[in-house]
């Protein structure tokens, strides 16, 4: 099986053209154990030599290589502090901002602590907290304050797409980082509908206009 995972973990890394870390390589190689693996299927040979195809969902790994930028686009790193609903600090200091979101505040300088803001920061914990995550850059490197500007994938789960679609957050994107706009708007959309979190007016008297 270690054969096959480094195997399978080459495959996909050439076909992406990504160069990782061997600490990235290890954490691919046992996503690929723990997702990829079971659903690997043996083709007939062909010529000479076996094909192989990793059966699976484009989703499943389109996280990891969605971005047809160059690999400094993606960084893996691990979170250290969770300040809020939409912003964590990483293991080394560096702050960052999840891009295309904005939950209620808990911390801001000037503003009272807002409706759903402690549970937009509580979820956002229960989430990332001590985890090892991927970084997706879009076009910004950091915002006015010196944070990092990142989507934040878990297991191929797009972390900002995530806070949306259950309610602890509102779209809130600015050019030129619009790479996920049209699906965030959607995943809104349907958490209004279905008035989830912070769009129920039982816990918040939100202005969903």
């Amino acid at each position: 099986m270690s054969e096959f995972l480094a195997w399978a973990a080459a495959l996909i890394l050439s076909v992406f053209g990504v160069d990782l870390t061997g600490r990235e390589t290890a954490w691919l190689e046992d996503q690929i154990s723990t997702q990829l693996a079971p659903r690997v299927e043996l083709a007939q040979a062909a010529t000479q030599s076996a094909e192989v195809m990793i059966a699976t969902s484009a989703t499943e790994i389109n996280w990891l290589a969605s971005s047809s930028a160059s690999t400094s686009d993606w960084e893996l790193v691990t979170v250290a502090k969770v300040t809020d609903g939409d912003t964590i600090t990483l293991e080394d200091g560096r702050k960052v901002r999840y891009i295309g979101i904005d939950t209620p505040e808990t911390k801001h300088p000037t503003k009272d602590v807002q409706c759903f803001g402690q549970s937009a920061s509580q979820r956002n914990t229960e989430l990332v907290m001590d985890q090892e995550i991927w970084l997706e850059k879009d076009i910004s490197e950091t915002d006015r304050y010196g944070r990092l500007l990142r989507y934040v994938w878990l297991n191929g789960v797009l972390i900002n797409q995530l806070l949306l679609a259950e309610g602890f957050a509102q779209m809130s994107t600015y050019p030129p980082d619009v790479k996920y706009q049209a699906a965030f708007s959607e995943t809104e959309k349907a958490a209004r509908e279905q008035q989830l979190g912070l769009w129920n007016p039982f816990n918040c008297q939100t202005d969903t206009n």
